[in-house]
């Protein structure tokens, strides 16, 4: 309630043009409220508002801005501006937005950053997309291992404020090769003259700048660390990934395998920010594949014509048929896909997978036989229809829980994203073998 009063008072305050209340209400809030209240502000209005914050928290606001908002913000302010915003900025924030910009933007917020600025800029827009090094941070604290932990609390003091993060500290040599690590509780307990080098721990865990910024994310939660160190080929440390960092890399990841597992394109803006033609563009080709694989479908049926003429009946429990098929193999392949994800499921667990899943596939379909058979016997009076229906359903069941297994572990084989083997893919091809097994199995049992 209270951030609702503020934000319809800071409207009423920009309408007024009161400049300098504003300025002492945006003073005292949180910097995701502010980039909250100028995403929902004509440009125009925005640059205002921007103009009236002090540089550090300009620069906190502006990496929490939406895209498009921070694309036309760079182009609305002057060339000094970009470049105090740009230098005030976290590397690794300024670095994701200079991906999404146009080229030339990137190159005016280039050329008007300050040299050291724009070397790290350049140096972190060469590593490759989704790679450790295009989203560590280069703002940590480093120690020697030949200071006292008075020296090592004495230097993070003097250099610490401006870094993104000071709990863990990196020992590093004069060449900067990663020796070890140290927290600052450790530092904080520990004797004056205690030497940094018998505090620290060695041989940390550390990744490689071309790492996948997925594994990373992933080590961090594993071992429940609030940082890791970033080394180059050498083992020199560069950089660090944060928890934050790994954070926003788990939550685009999740959100595109949700996409790709509802048969869309990954986009990387938000919904509402996001056109009607580019969501129609991302949803048509895949809609498009499922439809025409909807012909496979209808051949199946049109074969078994003349076994739907002799027993009608049969038409009545396809949608039936389809349905549990297509549900019972996307549940499997959600768990099989979560498990991969968080590193449940591996290679060597592939065969378990295929076992546990017939076992389940039993438990689960022969109770649902029994129920349709009782169902359909006491409905239609017609028991040997009911067993061909029964029996099917359990097949079908047996034969999605397999696919469901089948196809994300295939995918992962072939170093594809298991997503994309997901709901859509699966129910389609279920749907298609379900029907095959249902009109043989009529065929065989019924005669037709």
């Amino acid at each position: 309630m209270t951030e609702q009063i503020t934000q319809a008072r800071l409207g009423l305050l920009v309408g007024q043009r009161n400049y300098r209340e504003l300025r002492s209400i945006l003073a005292a809030m949180n910097e995701v409220d502010i980039a909250a209240f100028i995403n929902d502000l004509p440009i125009e209005e925005a640059v205002i508002i921007f103009r009236l914050l002090q540089k550090p928290i300009a620069a906190d606001v502006f990496s929490e801005l939406d895209n498009d908002i921070q694309q036309r913000l760079v182009e609305a302010i002057n060339d000094r501006e970009v470049a105090t915003l740009f230098d005030e900025l976290a590397i690794d924030d300024a670095v994701d937005m200079l991906e999404e910009m146009p080229a030339e933007l990137v190159k005016r917020i280039l050329q008007n950053a300050s040299k050291d600025t724009r070397d790290l800029l350049n140096q972190y827009l060469h590593y490759p997309e989704d790679s450790v090094g295009s989203v560590m941070t280069a703002e940590f604290t480093d120690l020697r291992p030949d200071m006292t932990a008075a020296d090592a609390v004495a230097h993070i003091r003097k250099f610490g404020q401006d870094k993104e993060t000071i709990y863990n500290c990196y020992v590093v040599s004069p060449s900067r090769l990663l020796l070890g690590v140290i927290t600052v509780r450790d530092l904080l307990v520990a004797q004056d003259d205690a030497l940094v080098e018998d505090l620290m721990l060695t041989n940390p865990i550390s990744v490689h700048t071309t790492d996948s910024s997925e594994e990373a994310s992933k080590l961090l939660s594993r071992y429940s660390f609030i940082s890791l160190p970033v080394v180059d080929d050498d083992n020199r440390l560069v950089g660090l990934i944060t928890i934050d960092d790994a954070a926003e890399v788990l939550q685009e990841e999740t959100t595109e395998d949700l996409e790709r597992m509802a048969a869309m394109t990954p986009s990387d803006k938000p919904y509402l920010k996001t056109g009607i033609m580019t969501l129609a563009k991302n949803r048509f080709l895949w809609l498009l594949v499922l439809m025409l694989s909807g012909i496979v479908s209808e051949f199946v049926v049109g074969r078994f014509e003349l076994a739907i003429s002799a027993v009608p009946l049969l038409v009545a429990f396809i949608p039936m048929l389809s349905d549990m098929g297509g549900d019972a193999g996307s549940q499997v392949s959600t768990l099989v896909i979560r498990g991969m994800a968080l590193d449940e499921v591996d290679n060597k667990s592939t065969i378990k997978l295929f076992v546990k899943e017939l076992m389940v596939s039993l438990f689960v379909g022969i109770p649902l036989g029994i129920i349709n058979f009782l169902r359909v016997c006491f409905a239609n009076g017609a028991p040997l229809v009911a067993l061909t229906i029964s029996i099917a359903l359990l097949c079908t069941i047996i034969m999605a829980n397999t696919l469901g297994v089948f196809f994300p572990v295939f995918a992962r084989k072939l170093k594809i994203d298991p997503a994309l083997m997901a709901t859509p893919m699966i129910a389609t091809i279920v749907d298609i073998l379900s029907m095959l097994i249902y009109f043989s199995l009529a065929s065989a049992l019924l005669g037709v």
